[in-house]
């Protein structure tokens, strides 16, 4: 019986500490737990708002899609003051959502296909890439012949580069390193120019670039 009160005794002398750790600190515990259900509930909300949001913008940026398939540029940018209210609208009021970002592209392009080239190199920049295979190297890639019509082709081939390294496919790959090796030409970087024809042969040689790459690797050999 004596020894059944001294192992209860101990028990209790064993968890005092830790109840007098939760005492002490329990202002604090609660506060935690308090922050803790705020971050939570405000994510929530915020990817409930996001969403809505996000919906908002499609149905918003659908009508100018359909101005931006039938070449109508300057309705795509700017609306049509009934249905499309333009790419320029979506991408500034829905900003943060994932249309919103769609929607610079489209600017980018529209006025890239208008010849508006310091336009589209400022919605193209503010484009934000994806881990896509085909968009986002797109858009990397009109980024990059949008440097060389402003002047700055080393940059236009620097970024076509890095386009064809992120879509990596038989598609667009090829078509981008065809492009920088041709500024690289222009530029008399020959050496340049002939490694990414290479490439193109090594890993790209089914594509429609690759079945006529030869002829590029012909004429920079020659030039030398």
């Amino acid at each position: 019986m004596a020894k059944g009160k001294k192992n209860k005794k101990a028990s209790q002398q064993e968890a005092a500490p830790e109840v007098s750790f939760i005492q002490k600190n329990l202002r604090l515990i609660v506060v935690i737990c308090v922050v803790v259900v705020v971050v939570v509930i405000a994510y929530v909300l915020g990817r409930i708002f996001i969403n809505q949001r996000n919906q908002k913008a499609t149905e918003a940026l659908y009508p100018c899609e359909q101005y931006f398939q039938a070449a109508n540029f300057e309705k795509a940018l700017d609306g049509d003051g009934q249905l499309c209210v333009g790419f320029l609208t979506v991408a500034d009021q829905y900003s943060m959502t994932k249309t919103g970002n769609l929607a610079k592209l489209y600017a980018g392009l529209s006025y890239a296909k208008l010849g508006n080239y310091e336009e589209a190199k400022k919605y193209l920049e503010k484009f934000s890439p994806k881990n896509d295979a085909m968009i986002s190297p797109a858009a990397m890639g009109t980024l990059g012949n949008t440097y060389v019509q402003l002047g700055d082709a080393q940059k236009g081939a620097e970024t076509l580069e890095k386009a064809a390294k992120k879509a990596d496919n038989t598609v667009l790959s090829p078509l981008f390193l065809v492009q920088a090796g041709e500024i690289y030409e222009s530029l008399g970087k020959t050496d340049k120019a002939l490694q990414l024809y290479e490439q193109v042969k090594a890993r790209y040689r089914a594509s429609v670039q690759g079945s006529e790459i030869e002829k590029y690797i012909e004429r920079v050999k020659r030039s030398k």
